[in-house]
């Protein structure tokens, strides 16, 4: 088997000593650059995401940035039937795969705009892993490697259009229908974490990652067989419980422990 493990990330430990890190992608006098959110202020970083990262300069407020989208994918795949409290799959088997569209991915506080025709939307909060190295043909063992972070995901669905068309296309990757957190993660037991999903402030989804059924180890082997897995790749990692359509005006939150939170508004 050959294996491709190429364009190795570092990120310099002396920027912080705590064991999770957060990064950020941000404006700031109108300059785009990327931090680490400690607090309620960025530490500024120079270097490249996905290479090599070192603090630089003075730590400025949160609160006086424009966050941005801190990835940009060429690829984002999807993980369907990942927890048995949502629809099972047998887990000796591949994981269930499915394709979502870069278009798709809004950031956290923009409002989703769902299509005039679109009449059954449902939220699906996930957990979202983020590649961070050139990877082809890697097993299990090495995949802990190819995952850069971990980031918040709301899947939305359109169920009808899910049902009736040809591929999921549409339901899953229409504009706006891949909500994301603005913070990367690293660090994290993405294995071992609780996911919570709030409808107008009401809980509608709750349970710990420990229950999916294909291990994020396994999905990325798995891809990395038939797709060349570049930096800033995404994998939705499927969503657990029950789900509801959601109506005009209503707020979906979706946030992950340790990881961090996506929050938009649904408009007709």
């Amino acid at each position: 088997m050959r294996v491709f493990l190429l364009g190795l990330t570092i990120l310099i430990s002396s920027i912080t000593h705590a064991e999770v890190q957060h990064l950020v992608r941000y404006e700031y006098q109108q300059q785009i650059s990327y931090g680490q959110v400690i607090g309620e202020q960025i530490q500024p970083l120079s270097g490249e995401l996905f290479a090599t990262l070192t603090a630089t300069g003075k730590p400025i407020p949160l609160s006086g940035v424009k966050l941005m989208l801190p990835i940009t994918p060429q690829k984002v795949f999807a993980v369907g039937m990942n927890f048995a409290s949502h629809m099972s799959s047998p887990s000796n088997a591949p994981p269930p795969l499915f394709l979502k569209l870069p278009s798709a991915l809004i950031l956290s506080g923009e409002v989703v705009h769902l299509p005039a025709d679109a009449s059954n939307v449902h939220f699906e909060g996930e957990l979202v892993l983020v590649i961070g190295k050139r990877a082809k043909n890697v097993t299990q063992a090495q995949a802990k490697d190819v995952i850069f972070g971990v980031m918040v995901g709301n899947d939305i669905t359109e169920r009808n259009w899910q049902g009736s068309d040809l591929q999921w296309m549409r339901a899953k990757a229409s504009d706006g229908f891949g909500p994301l957190s603005a913070m990367i993660a690293i660090g994290v037991d993405y294995n071992n974490v609780v996911l919570t999903t709030k409808l107008n402030g009401k809980i509608v989804q709750r349970e710990n990652t420990k229950f999916m059924i294909h291990k994020p180890a396994k999905v990325v082997s798995y891809l990395s067989q038939y797709f060349t897995l570049q930096p800033g790749d995404l994998i939705y990692m499927g969503t657990p419980g029950r789900t509801q359509a959601m109506r005009a005006g209503d707020e979906v939150a979706v946030m992950i422990e340790n990881v961090g939170k996506v929050v938009n508004v649904i408009e007709h």
